[in-house]
């Protein structure tokens, strides 16, 4: 394996460096979505019923003991309970725009990687195929025939940084659509949760109207 990267030349050690990278990231963001993962309905039934019960403080309190996105867009929802509808969709849309980034942190280090891994194979590949034909030149013109596998050596040598830059590409490229598709879920998730604490809310604040 050394020995192919170490024939790939400089930019087989850039395609190695962007897997490392790329792998780094989406290990770091697996781990991420696993600790803010949290059983919805368990939550909101729990939020719930503290409301219900005039537990502001209990209801805040579970929000902070949970690491999670979701938990902090309702925390800030919840400290808004005797506000009208429209401030508690604003607070919860404020801590909605700060929580999102944070779920989108580093995924457009894995996209860029997808894009430009195939481009740096490319690279090294005309590199080498430049390389190759140069030999060719030189020794046509001292006169020395040119040995076919002479040319066949340079081309399979610099194919080596293309298949190098696909097989990085490809795995990018799925991890990307994978945490991706983590992060839409983690949204909705908060978009249907905050609408249903809303509505939880004002019904609370109607029945002690009442």
């Amino acid at each position: 394996m050394w020995d192919l990267i170490f024939k790939g030349g400089p930019l087989m050690s850039a395609i190695l460096l962007c897997s490392i990278f790329a792998l780094a990231v989406f290990i770091e963001r697996w781990i991420y979505f696993k600790k803010a993962k949290v059983n919805v309905d368990d939550f909101m039934n729990q939020i719930r019923d503290n409301l219900k019960r005039n537990k502001i403080l209990e209801a805040i309190t579970l929000c902070d003991n949970l690491s999670s996105p979701l938990s902090s867009v309702l925390k800030a929802g919840i400290l808004k309970y005797d506000c009208p509808r429209d401030e508690i969709k604003e607070a919860i849309d404020d801590a909605s725009l700060h929580e999102v980034p944070k779920l989108e942190r580093n995924l457009g280090i894995i996209a860029t990687i997808a894009h430009i891994a195939p481009l740096l194979g490319l690279l090294g590949t005309v590199q080498g195929m430049i390389q190759s034909f140069r030999v060719i030149e030189e020794k046509a013109f001292s006169g020395v025939g040119a040995n076919p596998s002479d040319l066949a050596g340079g081309i399979w040598v610099s194919l080596l940084t293309t298949a190098a830059g696909l097989v990085v590409a490809i795995p990018a490229y799925v991890a990307h659509n994978y945490l991706v598709s983590r992060v839409n879920d983690f949204v909705t998730e908060m978009e249907q949760s905050a609408t249903s604490l809303v509505n939880i809310l004002i019904t609370r604040g109607e029945e002690h109207e009442v």
